[in-house]
């Protein structure tokens, strides 16, 4: 839910995206959503977005085994990568460079290049080899954004909830939003 609501923000601010879905997160969403995306045949359509169809024209399918595609070079321009959510098994592919897939792979492009690069990790609890991994990451410029929502922002429902983790999301990519109050204002 935070990967989809990250998108629909992200295209409706009108910000070029290029997407990658790996196997385990074409199971997510279906496990977690109910949607069933092809990653082969892919259609943005399946993805569920609550956005006008223009806004579709900002999102670019990259499949996770495209090693040709752009965000496997570092010589394609970025703005940054997020991997939402970020397993423990791509936290620690990323962690050690092992690139077995171009969301892994792009990962390991963005940390060469001094790119943004933000990891959403949401699984609980943390053993001390998730924690060794999130401090290597972190030692070598990734940010690690775990999606733990905040209840201090008069929290309505859900979806002020995933708001807050989008939120957090958008701040280290230095995009504006107003999906939550600031503190103070």
């Amino acid at each position: 839910i935070y990967a989809q609501r990250l998108l629909e923000v992200l295209l409706l601010s009108e910000r070029e995206v290029q997407l990658t879905i790996s196997r385990s997160g074409r199971t997510l969403l279906f496990q977690e959503l109910g949607l069933n995306v092809d990653v082969d045949n892919f259609s943005a359509k399946s993805l569920g977005l609550k956005v006008p169809d223009e806004a579709l024209q900002y999102l670019h399918y990259c499949h996770f085994a495209d090693y040709f595609s752009p965000p496997a070079s570092g010589s394609a321009r970025s703005a940054g990568m997020v991997i939402c959510p970020c397993s423990g098994g791509t936290l620690s592919a990323v962690a050690h460079g092992a690139s077995t897939n171009l969301v892994q792979r792009a990962a390991d492009v963005h940390l060469k290049e001094k790119r943004k690069l933000v990891l959403v990790p949401r699984e609980t609890p943390l053993s001390l080899v998730h924690i060794e991994n999130m401090r290597r990451v972190c030692q070598a410029g990734a940010i690690v954004l775990p999606a733990s929502p905040g209840w201090y922002h008069d929290v309505r429902g859900l979806q002020d909830l995933v708001d807050f983790v989008v939120a957090r999301i958008l701040d280290q990519l230095e995009m504006e939003h107003t999906l939550v109050r600031r503190w103070g204002d």
